[in-house]
């Protein structure tokens, strides 16, 4: 179904400052569902004078899709970004205003765009972005590892020590997921090095085709993954979200009898048995329940 109003204006518009003052802006598109683009970024891509896009077949077919026909469109991507910046630029100095997509999701992330925005900035252009889809924060929500801090990698080096570098600093990331982009013929040589390198029963969230038809979601151990998950040959594009490594905690070990002269410390300073107790927890690192248990165990055999 093709996205329509009446009219020049969107539904939602409460002013037109993005394209009367910006030159650049950096435009959000669907990673799979096409009902994902917002109304903004569908006025946008209308109200453009160029479309910047990474491929612009997939691009036309978004237009076609969106009803939008008769725009200039620029190819850029990873091979000629470097050469079409000074051509956009120039065309933006011009007044021209130029709307940035990628082929999904968003620009910059793992995708071409970087270059064009820091050029513009240089040039004193102004920028601007329409937020959106993206498969890096779609993927850490559904992964349910927190995501209050993560690690994005993206996608890995292909071979060699960079990559070997690389992995080494992945798994030994303390308290944060790791976020990775992987194509479906890599996938199963990258959670081979990753098992190798952060061990068998490291949980990991393995997300295909978000947001599409057969979209597969998927969460267990790399060692599960490798003898469960890989059965059928990959297929489409995946995201990958490995767990936190779990920091050793300091109480973990620790024996009952051991926790008794720290907490009687904690009771002399002044503190309740209550307060203690979370004190207690808080310097170990132990659930609150497992040293009121503790202590309640040292009670009984007094």
């Amino acid at each position: 179904m093709k996205a329509s109003w009446s009219g020049s204006e969107s539904p939602i518009r409460e002013s037109g400052e993005d394209t009367q003052t910006h030159r650049l802006i950096v435009v959000a598109t669907p990673i799979g569902n096409l009902e994902d683009i917002s109304f903004r970024a569908i006025r946008t891509l209308r109200e453009a004078d160029v479309i910047a896009a990474e491929d612009t077949r997939r691009t036309r077919g978004l237009l076609s899709h969106l009803g939008i026909a008769g725009k200039r469109l620029v190819s850029l991507h990873a091979h000629n970004e470097l050469d079409q910046v000074p051509r956009l630029v120039d065309l933006m100095t011009q007044g021209r205003i130029v709307a940035l997509v990628s082929d999904a999701g968003t620009p910059g992330i793992s995708d071409p765009g970087s270059h064009l925005v820091a050029a513009c900035m240089r040039a004193g252009i102004k920028v601007t972005a329409v937020p959106g889809p993206s498969a890096l924060s779609a993927a850490l929500s559904l992964s349910g590892f927190e995501g209050n801090r993560f690690l994005f990698e993206g996608f890995l080096p292909r071979k060699g020590r960079e990559r070997r570098e690389r992995l080494n600093g992945l798994c030994s990331a303390v308290d944060m997921p790791v976020v990775l982009f992987e194509a479906p013929h890599h996938l199963e040589s990258t959670l081979v090095d990753l098992m190798a390198v952060c061990g068998e029963e490291r949980q990991v969230f393995i997300a295909r085709e978000l947001t599409k038809v057969y979209e597969e979601l998927w969460v267990g151990s790399l060692r599960e993954a490798l003898s469960g998950f890989l059965i059928d040959k990959p297929r489409g594009e995946y995201v990958i979200v490995l767990s936190p490594r779990q920091r050793e905690r300091a109480g973990a070990n620790i024996a009952d009898e051991d926790l008794l002269p720290l907490f009687e410390r904690v009771l002399a300073e002044g503190n309740s048995k209550r307060d203690a107790i979370a004190i207690v927890s808080e310097e170990l690192g132990l659930p609150r329940n497992k040293v009121y248990a503790a202590l309640n165990r040292l009670h009984d055999a007094v």
